[in-house]
């Protein structure tokens, strides 16, 4: 059955050349699901694998808008819609220039399999644009969205394709966005999540994919009886996950040490306190300032072009973006005494850092179970949209604990039940895999 496994990952490479983001996370679920064919031949029998590697659908369009100094710009806009087995398509938008299809073909086939685990019926999708929201102002960003949304309009719908936030999409971004879907439209409905508290968002939205990233870490210190109290973090990012992230582990006990952005990070020996972090927010999400601000705010260190995985600690959350981890900077996580690593970011770990991670015995969370709280907080937004209510604080918490508590136990059971307990790789590709794949074939040859 590898044979079929390996035979579908060199047709993926040959059909979707440059986009080695992709093929990585292809081969990384391909990899993990090789002994679902030995037990289960009917998957290869259906050609699920060509099926689920290959995209439902895949827009692409101009996004033209008018800079503030008359100038026309042009963009492009994206949206891969990757599988609807289990649910309307769901997934975030990202404005980057890093963005291409190949990145959002990658972000929407992770999407798939995270949505899969949450246990809420949502398909995978993924979209954005190479449109940077830094250095823009309020009008031109608004601009943008409204061109954006003019074509995009027309292939979402609260029970097709819900988008959502992603890196440069906040609630911003979302509002302008939904305030153009709804001009177009004449309808108001459950279209976009991430949305402001006014107008249908949820309570603990913004910080669901940072606190569900910690209570996976916290699931897993417990299959070995112990907990975040006392443990020394290192976050990166600082955006919304990374903020979230650093505040539950200051809430569970723990101690964050390092921030990040794209010019440098910050050490903090001391930790950084609610009321550092209280800085951090205001920094980022009011002034849009840079981590170095933070190291001149309170006399601590500031590494210029470098990422916080030298610093000794016990635990680590990547919560910046894609392949900031390789097999190096795993090598000196281990080497400095890591031994719990949990994906805020999607994919930040390369393949290769994954095997140190996990020859190393390391507890590794990886991204499509580690940070499904967030989509799995959308979901729940939507839940509130629909039947007209609104859950408080406590409740909505409450259920996006459940729900990664749910995730880690899928995940664990999974990788005990194909031999490799603790394995959380496998037992995540494998739990997700095989919902989305079963009813595929339920639904028929589509």
């Amino acid at each position: 059955m590898s044979d079929y496994v390996e035979r579908v990952y060199e047709q993926v490479v040959e059909k979707n050349q440059a986009q080695p983001e992709f093929h990585q996370a292809v081969k990384e679920v391909l990899d993990s699901i090789k002994p679902v064919f030995e037990k289960e031949p009917k998957f290869e029998r259906h050609k699920i694998l060509e099926r689920i590697t290959e995209p439902e659908r895949v827009i692409i369009f101009r996004v033209p808008w008018v800079s503030d100094n008359g100038e026309i710009q042009v963009n492009r806009g994206i949206r891969v819609q990757f599988n609807s087995a289990i649910g309307a398509y769901k997934g975030g938008l990202r404005f980057h220039p890093s963005v291409n299809l190949g990145i959002i073909k990658f972000l929407g086939f992770e999407q798939t399999f995270k949505n899969s685990l949450t246990g809420l019926s949502m398909g995978g999708a993924k979209g954005g644009s190479d449109f940077d929201p830094k250095g823009k102002s309020d009008n031109e960003v608004m601009r943008f969205c409204q061109s954006f949304m003019t074509e995009l309009y027309r292939y979402i719908g609260g029970r097709m394709d819900v988008p959502a936030g992603d890196i440069g999409v906040g609630a911003r971004e979302i509002g302008y966005l939904f305030g153009q879907w709804k001009k177009i439209t004449q309808r108001f409905e459950p279209v976009l999540t991430g949305k402001s508290l006014e107008y249908g968002g949820s309570l603990v939205r913004p910080e669901a994919t940072g606190y569900g990233s910690v209570y996976f870490a916290k699931e897993m210190l417990k299959t070995k009886n112990d907990d975040l109290k006392g443990k020394t973090c290192l976050v990166s990012g600082s955006g919304n996950v990374a903020q979230y992230t650093t505040e539950k582990v200051v809430d569970l006990g723990g101690k964050v040490v390092t921030l990040s952005d794209s010019n440098g990070y910050i050490h903090d020996p001391d930790g950084i306190t609610r009321e550092k972090l209280a800085y951090v927010l205001e920094l980022k999400n009011v002034r849009r300032g840079r981590i170095k601000e933070y190291a001149e705010e309170f006399g601590v260190e500031y590494h210029p072009g470098g990422q916080p995985w030298e610093i000794p600690a016990e635990v680590a959350f990547p919560s910046a973006t894609q392949n900031e981890i390789d097999g190096d900077e795993a090598k000196l996580l281990v080497d400095n005494g890591c031994f719990v690593v949990s994906e805020g970011a999607n994919m930040p770990s390369t393949i290769e850092a994954i095997d140190v991670f996990l020859e190393n015995k390391v507890l590794f969370g990886p991204s499509k179970a580690a940070n499904a709280g967030g989509v799995a907080t959308s979901g729940l937004e939507m839940a509130q949209n629909f039947s007209f209510d609104s859950w408080n604080r406590e409740k909505v918490d409450q259920r996006l604990h459940r729900i990664m508590i749910s995730i880690h136990k899928m995940a664990y059971e999974a990788s005990k039940e194909y031999g490799e307990p603790g394995n959380y790789v496998l037992g995540a590709n494998i739990a997700g895999f095989k919902k989305v794949a079963n009813a595929m074939i339920f639904q028929g040859h589509w």
